[in-house]
């Protein structure tokens, strides 16, 4: 009987196991899709519960630093969710210190919430502290939530933001170049990413004319 017992709670254990590895950071291809070792291979990860902004998107590559410095060629244990459309595994990435990366993007407002696919509420509100703070992504007015820059959308549909247009309908490239120009920070923003005026992203950061986007 005793062997029994113990046969079937290894049985029944084996599944949790299962659902979660570790392994080290091979590859950051943008803030929230990275490749982790598994068995010796390269296995795509993507952060669940979060949309980080496209590489193209302002602070796009402002995320993609961000998890490069916190994970990368770190050894990670990733929970695994699910597997996506496109055969990526879908979960929470756990840093050497604990914390979650998921989270951590979040809290520093190089990420949404993904409502659309999660129901953890700690993500909304690490993400209302973040705007509360004007943090990464946030120091814009009206930011664009990367599932509908994916589809050309120029609206934000999170619940609790207004919605605002992006950019302004009647600017057109070619007006403005330089941040002495700029009437705000949207206004950068859109010579940043519409115009590709990379000039007034000096650093690179995904923040144009930093004395309007703070």
């Amino acid at each position: 009987m005793r062997n029994l017992i113990i046969f079937l709670l290894l049985l029944t254990s084996t599944p949790v196991f299962a659902l979660s590895f570790s392994g080290k950071v091979v590859k950051v291809a943008d803030g929230d899709t990275i490749e982790v070792l598994r068995d010796g291979q390269a296995e795509k990860i993507r952060l669940a519960g979060i949309d980080c902004p496209e590489k193209k998107q302002a602070f796009g590559q402002a995320a993609k630093r961000f998890t490069l410095d916190l994970a990368a060629k770190k050894i990670v244990t990733v929970k695994v969710e699910t597997t996506d459309r496109y055969g990526r595994t879908v979960g929470e990435v756990i840093l050497p210190n604990g914390r979650s990366l998921n989270r951590e993007l979040v809290r520093a407002g190089y990420a949404w919430w993904y409502r659309k696919y999660s129901s953890d509420t700690t993500l909304g509100l690490l993400e209302s502290e973040a705007q509360a703070n004007r943090l990464g992504l946030w120091a814009d007015s009206s930011p664009v939530p990367p599932w509908n820059w994916r589809h050309g959308g120029k609206k934000i549909d999170s619940p609790g933001l207004s919605v605002q247009s992006f950019p302004e309908a009647n600017r057109e490239c070619g007006q403005k170049r330089y941040c002495k120009d700029m009437n705000s920070c949207e206004d950068a923003m859109f010579f940043l990413n519409d115009c590709g005026f990379s000039s007034l992203d000096r650093d690179g950061d995904g923040i144009p004319c930093e004395s309007l986007c703070k």
